[in-house]
């Protein structure tokens, strides 16, 4: 029985807690001043104190093929470049485009940005479903609202995939 404070969980909702803590997430970066780093760096620490294991931690461009493959889930992450607030655009598309194959593979997007995302999750979104990733959401995070920020990502992200 349990107490007041900690209700119990029924059969089904105690194997949707144990799948969404024994997830294991691989994590591929592109930072060019240690932002979008360090915004991985959050969200990889968040996983891990829900219960989450952290199978790769690499930079876009020199991803670990057998952590993706072992990963239930990928999340992507760069930085928003453009001038002001024209032109924004993900900088890592062209390593995110050359990415292996991850068929069926679920993915999630967060870039990092200074004053306008514009539609660099668009654009993110778009060339992850080209190599053939399930995205399952994304989020702009304001390099001055990271803490913040990353929270809120991994609170959706641990919706996404327990619904």
């Amino acid at each position: 029985m349990g107490s007041p404070e900690t209700p119990q969980l029924t059969p089904i909702l105690r194997a949707a807690s144990v799948y969404i803590e024994c997830m294991k997430a691989a994590i591929l970066v592109e930072s060019l001043t240690g932002n979008t780093w360090k915004a991985a760096e959050k969200i990889g620490s968040e996983l891990q104190q829900a219960g989450w294991s952290i199978v790769g931690f690499d930079p876009v461009r020199r991803p670990n093929h057998g952590a993706i493959q072992q990963a239930d889930i990928v999340l992507v992450g760069t930085w928003v470049h453009g001038l002001f607030v024209v032109g924004q655009a993900p900088w890592g598309i062209g390593g995110i485009a050359k990415l292996p194959a991850m068929r069926d593979k679920k993915v999630a997007a967060f870039a990092t940005f200074a004053l306008n995302p514009g539609k660099t999750l668009d654009v993110m979104t778009r060339t992850l479903q080209s190599r053939g990733a399930e995205v399952v959401g994304g989020l702009a995070l304001h390099r001055a609202k990271l803490d913040e920020h990353t929270e809120t990502f991994v609170d959706r992200l641990l919706g996404a995939v327990s619904a």
